[in-house]
């Protein structure tokens, strides 16, 4: 090959076989489940049965928060003039940025920051956690993962620290935005740590760079913006005002999961 080619590590394409990171796709199918496979994309190997459980539960994590975030609002609302699926989703996609649906990002980069400096100082988890929060009062800056629109105790997040801990995952990661919450508590502050900051530290703890953390969001986001476009081009009126809150559920009413 010319030097003047350049080159992919992710998918080789040959007569008759199509192979990811060095595994063919089609003894992938029906073997691997959808989120092992994005971390097969995105790690360059295949994660363990409890790692690969627990990226599925955080992809069901996060599939959909009802009509009103704006990702579903900017889907529907393209959906609404007339635009097809892919751009109405692609709108949803485009409004998670840092303020909605990009925590997991800025939490990653805040964790892996502040446990480099406990490492770099010696100090404990206990110290980092309460000069952490007293630098971003000062700087007058939010402490992302933390805290809650709707929740007082994010239904998502004890699971999926229960899932890292049945998969021996048990980092610093975790520990450090647990110990920051108990320092909240102990300042008679209690806010819960939401589904991303959860997120954010499963993922600091599985060494992903944290470019990648908002991935996952907005990976598992999709289907969700695909349900809500589909809806509205099935049950509302074109161009209709569409109010962020002023809406009621009328699905299924509450049934249990059987397993």
């Amino acid at each position: 090959m010319s030097d003047l080619h350049w080159k992919t590590g992710i998918t080789r394409i040959s007569p008759n076989e199509i192979r990811l990171r060095g595994y063919r796709l089609d003894e992938m199918m029906g073997s691997l489940s959808f989120p092992s496979v994005i971390y097969l994309a995105l790690k360059g190997d295949l994660p363990s049965p409890g790692i690969a459980a627990l990226l599925d539960a955080i992809m069901v994590a996060s599939i959909d928060h009802g009509a009103s975030p704006p990702s579903a609002l900017a889907a529907r609302t393209a959906s609404s003039t007339g635009a097809p699926l892919n751009a109405s989703v692609a709108a949803g996609l485009l409004s998670i940025n840092r303020f909605h649906g990009g925590a997991i990002e800025d939490c990653m980069h805040m964790l892996i920051d502040a446990l480099q400096r406990a490492n770099e100082k010696s100090e404990s988890m206990e110290a980092i956690a309460e000069q952490l929060i007293a630098d971003r009062t000062a700087a007058g800056q939010r402490i992302p993962g933390i805290g809650h629109r709707i929740h007082t105790n994010d239904p998502r997040t004890a699971k999926l620290f229960s899932l890292a801990q049945d998969a021996g995952l048990d980092g610093d990661g975790m520990r450090l935005l647990a110990q920051i919450q108990q320092e909240f508590e102990r300042m008679g502050k209690p806010l819960p740590i939401n589904v991303d900051g959860a997120i954010a530290a499963i993922l600091v703890d599985l060494d992903f760079p944290p470019e990648l953390g908002n991935a996952f969001f907005f990976i598992s986001r999709t289907p969700g913006l695909v349900a809500h476009v589909y809806e509205e081009q099935t049950r509302e009126r074109p161009m209709r005002r569409i109010h962020p809150t002023d809406h009621g559920y009328d699905g299924p009413e509450d049934r249990a999961l059987e397993v």
